[in-house]
């Protein structure tokens, strides 16, 4: 069989519809209108976690019919029974949309993996329905490995690559200005709270390409980048 193709789906805007009204369906509502999808949840009952967020998805109060998934863009459903996972299938290959049923992965047009968030920084990890729990295991060991202060860390580099292409510099010379970068030390501060070391050291190393940012210009971008 061959391996999946992995991709980054963009919905914002979109139509998604989740099946289910536990936890799980909750969490895959949660990611979804996170991502900017409209997200509306069917289901007969609704557990505390999907009520918790009914000012942000529109909660339908009733078991799922053959034609509820008219306009949707994607699909994820959160049940056992196999007559509903059937006819959630056959609608949505009628349709031809994407559709995630959890834990049943021959009944899936796409699998979704465990994720890592640091603002921009997105990592996945799949093991491409194997096993799911390993995949949850391993991305948990890779949160040791990029703690919380690697979302200010890219948006200063993103802040410094806007200054190097404002400024001509070639994409040869950007490469490397960011090898040094990674190499610095400016992770290190981040993590210790030290931001204006982090700042100081990133305008520094700027400088190595005639970019003269003072560290209060620096600052001030990225406090409108938060």
């Amino acid at each position: 069989m061959p391996n999946y193709y992995p991709i980054m789906l963009d919905v914002r805007g979109r139509n998604a519809i989740v099946i289910g009204g536990d936890r799980i369906a909750a969490e895959k509502a949660a990611a979804l209108s996170a991502a900017g999808a409209h997200v509306t949840v069917i289901s007969p009952k609704f557990g505390k976690k999907l009520q918790a967020q009914s000012e942000t998805l529109t909660l339908l109060q009733k078991a799922y019919e053959p034609g509820d998934l008219a306009h949707a863009f994607v699909v994820v459903a959160a049940t056992n029974d196999p007559q509903i996972i059937e006819a959630i299938w056959q609608e949505t290959q009628e349709r031809g949309q994407l559709v995630n049923i959890v834990d049943v992965p021959a009944r899936c047009n796409f699998i979704l993996p465990s994720i890592l968030r640091r603002d921009q920084l997105t990592i996945t990890v799949s093991t491409e329905g194997a096993s799911p729990s390993l995949a949850k295991r391993i991305r948990q060991q890779l949160e040791k490995l990029f703690p919380p202060a690697y979302g200010l860390y890219l948006r200063l580099a993103a802040i410094a690559r806007s200054h190097l292409r404002k400024h001509g510099v070639s994409y040869e010379q950007r490469d490397e200005f960011f090898g040094s970068y990674y190499d610095s030390s400016v992770l290190k501060h981040l993590e210790q709270g030290e931001e204006a070391e982090a700042i100081s050291k990133t305008s520094s190393l700027l400088r190595d390409y005639d970019i003269e940012l003072s560290t209060s210009a620096l600052s001030a971008e990225l406090r409108e980048a938060v």
